[in-house]
């Protein structure tokens, strides 16, 4: 155990220390308060509880258990914890709720508030909400995920506009987190074989509402200096580093899974990283269930999900096979006893088993280990395919199997004060901790002057954090008192605030809103409609251009004449997230279309009312109504230079005509009546569509509940179904080769075609296959799938048959093609076996 020190609480509010370890006081603005009360200095500099309980003196304490105030807040926040916990979420009363076991979410990172700096960006913030919602909904789900003794960097931007990273320690005393303690005493710890020797990792636990949050820690005195810095650094170290961080998460990580939590049937990888659990799941239960690695790999497939977040191949994390061969030991040992060799396991993760020189690909992987694949937005579910075409060679992209759920924000977390009231008085309180409803629609009826005082305050507040936040990094430069005063007058709560907040990398253009400066600047500074410009972001480390953008912008706002209308604000993290999307009116949106997987940003401030302008990318692309926003770009395609100038020039003629107009058009009462209907629009069309709720939905209905019912199909009965499942693959795949197809005939009916074909089974089975009919995607005509029926055998053949069907003659005949695929009524096809063959 780690010694944890605390002072002894008085006994009215002992409670305060379960309060600080459960992270529902991170989307609640009562547990704000409650803190706040406490010590209000140390709250706003932390917000960590469990900081602020081991840093108050025993005398404030005392005070407090006297302080019938503090006491009726703290007996209604317990009240309402008790009974948040207490009643049945919505999917625990759905009917489904009995036939789910449970998930776990793999991740390499979370970000779920400033006390716990386990993340990096989009990704572990995601993944932050993600649990959040699985609370607020009562979905049975538990993550998994590392404990990091450093984490991701911290940025300060030095005198020359230069980003310098700083990595604090994290300090596990100082953190809302416990360690995970048997029954029967002693702290749980995983053992994990790395050549010549075993890693012990500790496994700590995070409350989270309903869900806990599992983190292995390799900082263990049982462990050599090395092993003990594999969870240092989050993307820290090389390669090397890398793969045994991955192994760490996935391998050990499903250990974890198997120690506490047996009953759970989902195992849900959140990109790659974390793909080595599809492995060590099929391992463990070959050895329980005495199957072959590949009956196992069958069984457990079924209740694989995996999420992927790259938009580029490149993206994906790739080893050598000289490290896969040093790193995974028990292939050769354990796995060597039923036949599987290493390269068995490279081919699951290459696209050419018989490449030597092929890295090994975690993302296909986990695709092909998983029965769904899914992309982070539409658009992205489409790119996606073209990424993963090669695990699937002659299949059409539209048929590779990725699908998409677009991702959603946790609501509660990002909401201001002000706009949670204006919610709950229209929607209820309950209206997040169900998917999307009717009742949404009663925000509608909130009035402009309501919504507009809402803006107000949201706007001031962001003025305010960005004063002191810009105080505090002019102090710490060294400046002298005068200068750092200069903070206070900076930016102003009644002119049109525009946020900019995001990672600072090439695609994601942060600079284009600089590509005129002088057009900028005369946008910014024009009197009668003044503009500002809120920006905040991080380069990675290695990330020569994202500094040099971050440097553009640093050299930009500190020119005298822009210093009132541009602040670039350091060290861009989750608590400064929460104040800029509370107070921004536009926030801005710039990749380069496809790049942005899905870009949850811009959902965050739809609750406060702010308003997106984005390119046609991400989640904008399904988002986007001319009612609701601004859409930047033409969609045309070009070079880059070419793309940048059209898209810079769009975004500009929009501020200028559009957005800054519209917000500074307002009525004899001071009140821009068409900009707040906007809000309105926005608010009611979009909160929930892309909240986090509406996201949980999709992954039951998707995902979770029709592969827990056909993992235990293959389970059942002695695993009877996984082995059959893996014969018949096996045999298929043996006699695909075996399978030709005729020439078709074709003839006019009418308005149809009819066809007629003669195909040559060989040695394989006609109830094992479909023979179809399909036509690619063509101008406006989308794909089309004609299933053809088997007529009768040709006489004189060997398992030859003559199959006929009809399609529209609305299509040329040169559009369609005879194909023949693998069929089973209970395999994922193509995913499980992508065997095809074409006539032509």
């Amino acid at each position: 155990m780690v010694a944890l020190s605390l002072p002894k609480l008085p006994g009215e509010i002992s409670v305060l220390q379960s309060l600080a370890l459960d992270l529902r006081w991170t989307w609640s603005h009562e547990g704000d308060a409650l803190w706040s009360y406490i010590d209000e200095e140390l709250w706003e500099r932390t917000h960590n509880p469990w900081i602020v309980l081991q840093s108050t003196p025993a005398a404030r304490f005392d005070a407090l258990a006297c302080d019938k105030g503090f006491i009726e807040e703290l007996s209604a926040f317990v009240a309402g914890r008790d009974r948040y916990l207490q009643t049945p979420g919505w999917f625990r009363e759905t009917k489904e709720a009995s036939l789910l076991g449970g998930v776990a979410y793999f991740s390499m990172e979370f970000g779920l508030g400033a006390a716990l700096p386990l993340y990096a960006g989009g990704l572990g913030v995601l993944a932050g909400d993600f649990l959040k919602a699985a609370s607020d909904l009562d979905v049975p789900i538990v993550g998994i995920g590392l404990l990091y003794q450093e984490g991701y960097f911290r940025q300060i931007v030095d005198s020359a506009g230069a980003q310098q990273e700083f990595y604090p320690y994290n300090d596990p005393a100082s953190m809302p987190i416990e360690p995970v303690v048997l029954p029967g005493g002693g702290w749980l710890r995983i053992a994990l074989e790395l050549p010549g020797r075993i890693v012990q990792l500790r496994v700590w636990q995070v409350t989270i509402g309903r869900v806990k949050l599992y983190l292995l820690d390799s900082n263990d005195v049982l462990n050599t200096p090395p092993d003990r810095g594999i969870t240092a650094k989050l993307y820290g170290g090389g390669a090397e580093t890398r793969l045994m961080q991955e192994i760490v998460l996935g391998v050990a990580g499903w250990r974890v899974v198997e120690t506490l939590h047996p009953e759970i049937e989902i195992c849900h990888i959140n990109e790659g990283h974390a793909a080595f659990a599809i492995i060590e799941r099929a391992r463990q239960l070959a050895l329980k269930g005495n199957l072959d690695f590949w009956e196992a790999l069958w069984a457990t497939r079924a209740g694989n999900v995996f999420t992927t977040h790259t938009p580029v191949a490149a993206g994906f994390d790739q080893f050598h096979v000289d490290l896969l061969r040093k790193y995974l030991p028990y292939v050769e040992g354990v796995l060597a006893e039923q036949g599987i060799e290493l390269a068995d396991i490279l081919a699951l993760g290459r696209v050419n088993a018989l490449d030597a020189d092929e890295p090994f690909n975690m993302a296909y992987l986990a695709q092909r280990g998983s029965a769904i694949c899914v992309g982070v937005s539409r658009l992205h579910g489409e790119f996606s395919r073209r990424i993963f075409q090669p695990l699937f060679p002659r299949w059409p992209s539209c048929e590779v199997p990725v699908a998409h759920i677009t991702n959603g924000v946790h609501v509660p977390t990002w909401d201001s004060a002000e706009a949670d009231q204006i919610w709950t008085e229209s929607c209820g309180k309950e209206r997040w901790r169900t998917p999307p409803n009717a009742h949404f629609e009663n925000i509608v009826a909130v009035s402009d002057e309501e919504l507009w005082t809402m803006r107000g305050k949201g706007r001031e507040r962001t003025v305010h954090i960005a004063r002191g936040h810009l105080a505090k990094q002019l102090r710490e430069r060294g400046l002298d008192p005068e200068a750092v005063r200069t903070a206070d007058t900076v930016l102003d709560a009644n002119i049109l605030t525009i946020g900019f907040a995001r990672r600072f990398t090439e695609y994601k253009r942060t600079n284009l809103l600089l590509r005129d400066p002088d057009r900028l600047g005369r946008i910014l500074l024009n009197e009668r409609r003044p503009v500002q410009i809120v920006v905040a972001g991080k380069a990675h480390p290695a990330d020569t251009a994202g500094k040099d953008m971050i440097r553009q912008w640093v050299d930009f706002a500190r020119q005298p004449r822009f210093r009132r209308r541009v602040v670039f604000l350091e060290d861009y993290d989750l608590d400064l997230a929460q104040h800029l999307v509370q107070g921004v009116d536009v926030w801005i949106n710039t990749p380069r279309r496809p790049w942005e997987a899905c870009g949850t940003s811009g959902m965050k401030v739809l609750v406060n009312g702010g308003l997106n302008c984005s390119i046609l990318d991400g989640w904008w692309d399904e988002a986007y109504d001319p009612d609701v926003g601004w859409a930047i770009g033409d969609g045309r395609g070009g070079s880059v230079n070419e793309v940048d100038a059209r898209d810079a020039e769009s975004l500009y003629e929009t501020l200028e005509t559009k957005i800054i107009p519209e917000f500074y058009d307002c009525d004899a009462a001071g009140i821009p009546r068409a900009w707040l209907q906007r809000i309105r629009n926005s608010m009611y069309e979009l909160t929930s569509a892309f909240g986090s709720a509406r996201m949980m939905k999709d992954y039951i209905n998707m995902a979770y509940m029709p592969l827990a019912q056909a993992m235990r199909e293959r389970l059942d009965d002695g695993y009877a179904k996984a082995k059959a499942m893996n014969a018949w693959s096996r045999t298929l795949h043996a006699r695909w080769p075996t399978l030709h197809i005729g020439k078709p005939t074709i003839n006019r009916n009418d308005a149809a075609w009819n066809v007629v074909v003669p195909v040559y089974l060989g040695e394989v089975p006609p109830s094992s296959v479909r023979v179809e009919l399909f036509a690619n995607a063509v101008a406006e005509l989308a794909p089309e799938v004609i299933l053809l029926h088997q007529e009768q055998a040709i006489p004189g053949t060997n398992n030859g048959y003559v199959y006929a069907g009809a399609f529209s003659a609305s299509r040329p005949t040169d559009d369609y093609t005879v194909r023949v695929v693998a069929d089973h009524p209970d395999a994922v096809l193509p995913l499980e076996l992508p065997l095809i063959a074409w006539q032509r």
